[in-house]
């Protein structure tokens, strides 16, 4: 645990860069509902997955992670624009199933 204690300004700078990074995570919320729904709809009609789709949701996802990750103080780092765009922690599977 920190020793010394913060400034407020420091914490109301952190607050503000919260808001804004809550308002973002609403809107990847929507990107990953809008590609989940894509996702099944492209299956339930080709019967395959769309790879590009996955890749782009695991990255979106890990994004995702990383600013809620910031936004409970967990992490100090800036999400993206501020810093790079985070690298997948995971790949996806190379195949999906349905069992």
């Amino acid at each position: 645990m920190n020793s010394k204690p913060f400034s407020r300004k420091k914490i109301a700078v952190r607050l503000l860069y919260t808001i804004l990074f809550l308002i973002v995570f609403e809107i990847v919320k929507i990107i990953i509902q809008v590609s989940v729904i894509f996702q099944y709809v492209y299956l339930l009609i080709s019967k395959t997955s769309n790879n590009p789709i996955r890749n782009f949701s695991n990255k979106v996802s890990v994004y995702a992670y990383r600013v809620l990750r910031y936004v409970t103080l967990n992490e100090n780092e800036k999400p993206f624009p501020f810093n790079n765009f985070p690298k997948e922690i995971e790949l996806p599977d190379k195949e999906v199933f349905f069992e």
